[in-house]
């Protein structure tokens, strides 16, 4: 069985822990792999290598940057099958699915970044005043299990375009993915302690990372609970924090709209990864007199569903990550049965091996329920009505969060509405996201941008020098 080391200083190493931790497959629960758990003394290593690698890499002119960066996207789109083989494994996302959006996207992104580099001005003049962007130092690059390639893909490349040198740390439960880029980013011959990567717990060797009087930015994605605490982390040394944290969304139908491309884009974002998608629009607010036809349609859509092996091309939806998020998934499912929300189709564990809960779609639903308040991270979608379309902003505004959000109806009608939504992105119609543009989310939903020209300056340092 395949055991992983870290990567630190541009060398493949074994951790001081001298644990390991076993990696599963969710669709099988079969061990596939076995990770090295790092400790203090790995985050030591991997941040000094970083510290000490960042004079000369911050030095190369931007253009010099961007072509490293060029050569692991080449690498990526290079070991592409690879890849998808290690996230449909590790992750249990469909091959369907984790095709383009876990795979294929990832050095598309990345070549966005880089053209997007030539709107970066990393020097200006202000009358006598010449102002100087350039990198933070070293990064701290906490991941998500969701999107095991794609996500860490983000950090790095703004991290890198922008000057800085990075740790990485990926999920416990999909490291095997994170370990083929860093053999890609090996193999782009970048110098020694640009990028280094180590693997354990997240609340052990993130917090040690994140705390580290030698990192300069903390970037991490993943719930709110822990993006906040990484406040406390970051406000020994006063790091500057990148955070792309929980979500969760409205899709909100108008009359006159596509009802059917409402209804289906609701439901396809809790099948695609399983509904663990940060962005996923799992509150559908329809007007109380399309109730009914709402409903029939949703049962219509999820009954077409095929959901099982991931690696059969026909399955739409794979299992949920591990075992854990299985059961919180459940709880919340019995937490929407017992506030009084009517179970209109799924709502059960199914009965097979692995971690697999049937797609599952609420209604009756109040928007003061907890699930239509938290974020469940699972194949859950809550039906919500409203009377107005004032209402209708009213209850989708009314959350915590603001990271996503939809709507479908007439164009113009939509486009006033999505200008009165407290999220930080919206898809209107149906709309396709160029990779360029930014991402990230309002209130408790983060903080700072990812992709293109804005992720880049989210991770530079500014100066004046007068003359």
């Amino acid at each position: 069985m395949k055991q992983y080391q870290l990567f630190i200083d541009g060398q493949w190493v074994d951790s001081h822990s001298g644990e390991n931790q076993a990696v599963i497959n969710p669709a099988t629960e079969e061990e596939i792999a076995q990770i090295q758990m790092g400790n203090q003394e790995d985050v030591n290593d991997a941040v000094a290598a970083a510290k000490a690698a960042f004079p000369e890499w911050t030095a190369l002119d931007p253009k010099e940057r961007a072509q490293y960066v060029q050569k692991i996207a080449d690498g990526i789109a290079a070991r592409a099958d690879e890849l998808l083989d290690a996230v449909v494994t590790e992750l249990g996302a469909p091959r369907s699915f984790a095709e383009y959006m876990q795979i294929k996207r990832t050095p598309e992104e990345m070549e966005a970044s880089i053209a997007a580099l030539d709107d970066v001005e990393f020097t200006e003049e202000i009358d006598n005043a010449k102002i100087v962007k350039e990198g933070v130092g070293v990064v701290a690059a906490i991941n998500p299990w969701n999107f095991p390639l794609n996500q860490i893909q983000r950090k790095m490349t703004s991290a890198l375009l922008a000057g800085n040198t990075i740790v990485v740390k990926p999920a416990s439960e999909t490291p095997i993915t994170a370990m083929i880029l860093a053999d890609i980013v090996q193999e782009a011959d970048l110098p020694a302690g640009v990028f280094n990567l180590i693997t354990g717990s997240g609340s052990g060797l993130g917090a040690q990372l994140a705390g580290h009087p030698d990192v300069g930015l903390i970037s991490f994605t993943g719930s709110t609970e822990v993006g906040k605490g990484l406040y406390d982390q970051a406000k020994g040394t006063v790091k500057k924090l990148v955070l792309e944290l929980g979500g969760k969304s409205a899709m909100i139908y108008l009359d006159g709209g596509d009802l059917d491309l409402a209804v289906e884009s609701s439901i396809d974002t809790i099948l695609n990864n399983s509904g663990q998608v940060c962005t996923a629009l799992t509150r559908l607010l329809v007007p109380a007199d399309k109730l009914a036809e709402v409903e029939a349609k949703a049962i219509d859509y999820i009954k077409q569903v095929q959901v099982g092996d991931p690696n059969d091309p026909e399955t739409r939806m794979g299992p949920l990550v591990s075992k854990k998020q299985e059961a919180t998934v459940l709880e919340y499912i019995e937490k929407g049965k017992a506030e009084g929300a009517k179970v209109l189709i799924g709502g059960e564990k199914l009965d097979r091996k692995g971690y697999f809960v049937a797609p599952t779609v609420f209604t009756n639903v109040s928007n003061d329920m907890t699930i239509a308040q938290e974020e469940i991270f699972g194949p859950v979608l809550s039906i919500i009505t409203y009377d107005s379309v004032e209402e209708a902003i009213e209850l989708a505004n009314d959350t915590t969060y603001g990271l996503s959000g939809a709507v479908v109806g007439p164009d113009d009608q939509a486009e006033e509405v999505a200008l009165q939504l407290r999220t930080g992105n919206i898809i209107i119609n149906g709309a396709s996201q160029p990779h360029g543009a930014p991402f990230g989310g309002y209130k408790e939903s983060g903080y700072g941008h990812e992709r293109g020209k804005y992720g880049i300056e989210d991770y530079l340092d500014m100066k004046s020098i007068y003359h």
